[in-house]
């Protein structure tokens, strides 16, 4: 007679494995080989179960309370903050320390950039990681991580740490192993004897960082071959058809998980997976591994929730929240990054119809995920806009990349941005652009303008749905460090321009001498309030009457909500067609963002330069 579980606890979790391992089986199905895909199966059934053994039982509490509230992340009342643990906090100690400011700003989701062991510098920042089950030593150890997620999740605060997939450190002990001679670990990574596989696949490889890090392999003296390292020599990519990767991952998160954390950002998602004759990102088997993966998660753990690091094309993007038979079952969260690049093309151009016509292109996400949307980020600006929307709106693409770079960098007649070139490409012309978010929008220089700018951006972000996330300064109007190259690890890689310790002098002073923080506070808490900001409520982009203005519509149950943006320097108007279509031609219209009834005149909505609008019907629903 087979043993039926009397704690709560097991049975839960026997009803999610028996669920979800036919699943699990399937997926892994599609990736391997059909005589492997049972014992791997297996495998990672035991590494969820031993997890699932080990949770401690206020975590067990949290997977219940998430299976309840499955919408947690994207509710309105979610806001996401980023930044570097020792640039926020000095250690994970000190990071802690700051959560009730966190909480102060209305902060629910804390994203720290890596803090996992690397190498020594140069580390990319810390993405070429040496170990991932412990933490760098100068901001704490495995207590101190657990402290922290303990520590914000009292705070009601869910911590998202950044888990590298696509490589490690040649310094990793898996690499270190193959250097040896490990023929089991070698075969952890693409090595390859001489150079006829590598040069037929860069036949068909861009290069992501073409200025320090040319080619995409890497001879290795101890390896005796060449081994693939997309992004930088001492980071080597991980072979995702073996199956021994998947499962030490699946492990790895799981210790992760069991230790407080929530979100995991996977980071170079898009490349795991390699193909001759392709560009080796965004392959079919990506979303099955992370869908495998997020399978394991589920029932081991089901309050953990997966973001994919997917800085792609706009027509790559939606396949990392699941489209067709993957809808819902990939990731959880994924970067809206044509939004942010629209952000700054709009605020450049003063116009909408390309931002328009980019953002009409991406399907709405599954129902039960969410984008993020952010006007700044740790990384660079790669204007990723497709060539197809630039030339719908009569732009040539390559022209408008062009001017993008010359107005961030400030070599345009008239910018007022203060902006880096970043990683200027000789054979494509393209270049992308370091800065933080205030200098880029004209505060360094001083422009009248910038302030509201600042404030425009993120009202932009903040109405669009999904979970906005304000990066580390921004909410205090931080400009670009001048200081950046003062630190010969950092001197070679200007993005550390935009990433400066925070001042917290100046937020004990509490000053604010351009409103900037008073005015994001305003638009955090208007968006706590309003429905019809869920992420699970649909996006509409509408066509511009002005081109001046950017339409964004949610229809909710009690009623439409329009936000309307004017993106340029000068008067523009909210036709009064716009709001008839929606039924808001109403005495009882409204301004959420003012709480009163807008300006309007001969039924139209008035917008000032760089103003914002939150339409609803402020008297029904």
């Amino acid at each position: 007679m087979t043993d039926v579980p009397t704690d709560p606890y097991e049975t839960a979790f026997e009803g999610r494995l028996a669920a979800l391992q036919p699943d699990l089986a399937r997926t892994l199905a599609r990736v391997y080989a059909p005589e492997v895909v049972p014992g791997v199966s297996a495998r990672l059934v035991e590494i969820a179960r031993a997890a699932h053994d080990a949770r401690p039982e206020e975590l067990r509490r949290l997977d219940e309370r998430r299976l309840a509230e499955p919408d947690w992340f994207q509710r309105p009342t979610m806001l996401g903050y980023a930044a570097y643990a020792d640039r926020f906090g000095a250690t994970l100690r000190g990071v802690a320390e700051r959560a009730a400011y966190l909480r102060d700003l209305g902060v629910g989701y804390l994203h720290l950039m890596p803090l996992l062991t690397p190498r020594p510098e140069p580390n990319d920042g810390g993405y070429a990681v040496m170990d991932y089950r412990s933490v760098r030593p100068d901001l704490g150890d495995v207590d101190d991580l657990r402290h922290l997620a303990t520590t914000l999740r009292e705070q009601g605060i869910s911590l998202c740490l950044d888990l590298v997939l696509n490589h490690v450190a040649r310094e990793h002990a898996w690499a270190r192993a193959a250097r040896a001679g490990d023929a089991e670990k070698r075969a952890w990574f693409h090595v390859h004897p001489d150079r006829e596989v590598p040069d037929a696949y860069e036949a068909t490889l861009p290069e992501v960082f073409p200025d320090f890090a040319p080619g995409s392999f890497t001879w290795d003296d101890e390896l005796d071959g060449w081994v693939w390292t997309t992004f930088n020599h001492y980071q080597w990519d991980l072979d995702w058809s073996n199956p021994e990767v998947l499962c030490e991952f699946a492990d790895i998160i799981l210790a992760l998980a069991n230790l407080g954390v929530e979100v995991f950002r996977l980071d170079a998602i898009a490349f795991i997976w390699k193909r001759l004759g392709t560009d080796c990102q965004n392959q079919p088997e990506v979303h099955e591994l992370t869908r495998a993966l997020r399978t394991v998660a589920r029932i081991a753990a089901p309050a953990v929730a997966f973001k994919a690091e997917a800085i792609v094309g706009p027509a790559d993007l939606p396949a990392y929240l699941g489209v067709g038979e993957h809808a819902g079952r990939v990731s959880d969260l994924a970067y809206h990054n044509s939004l942010m690049v629209q952000v700054w093309s709009m605020l450049a151009s003063r116009e909408t119809r390309l931002a328009t016509r980019a953002l009409q292109q991406l399907p709405q996400p599954p129902s039960t995920t969410a984008w993020i949307t952010y006007v700044r980020c740790h990384d660079d600006i790669g204007w990723a806009i497709a060539d197809e929307d630039a030339r719908a709106v009569g732009l040539d693409p390559h022209l408008h990349r062009r001017f993008l770079s010359d107005w961030y960098a400030g070599m345009f007649p008239g910018s007022w941005a203060r902006g880096l070139v970043f990683q200027q490409n000789e054979v494509t012309g393209d270049r992308r652009i370091s800065g933080s978010l205030a200098s880029l929008a004209g505060l360094e220089a001083g422009d009248p303008g910038a302030a509201a700018r600042i404030l425009l951006a993120h009202a932009i972000v903040l109405s669009y749905g999904g979970l906005p996330v304000i990066w580390m300064g921004d909410e205090l109007g931080l400009l670009n460090d001048q200081g950046w190259a003062d630190d010969p690890d950092h001197a070679a890689d200007n993005r550390w321009v935009h990433r400066p310790p925070m001042p917290w002098d100046v937020v004990e002073r509490g000053t604010d001498p351009h409103g900037i923080t008073a005015g994001l506070r305003h638009l955090v808490e208007v968006r706590r309030t309003l429905p019809h900001l869920h992420a699970a409520v649909p996006t509409e982009v509408w066509d511009p009457r002005d081109p001046r203005v950017l339409l964004v519509v949610r229809r909710h149950p009690e009623g439409p909500l329009l936000a309307a943006h004017n993106v340029s320097d000068e008067e523009a108007w909210v036709a009064a067609d716009v709001l008839h279509w929606l039924g808001l031609h109403v005495p009882g219209l409204r301004d959420a963002l003012t709480g009163t009834a807008p300006d309007l005149q001969d039924g139209a909505v008035r917008l000032g330069p760089y103003a914002s609008a939150w339409l609803h019907d402020g008297l029904g629903g």
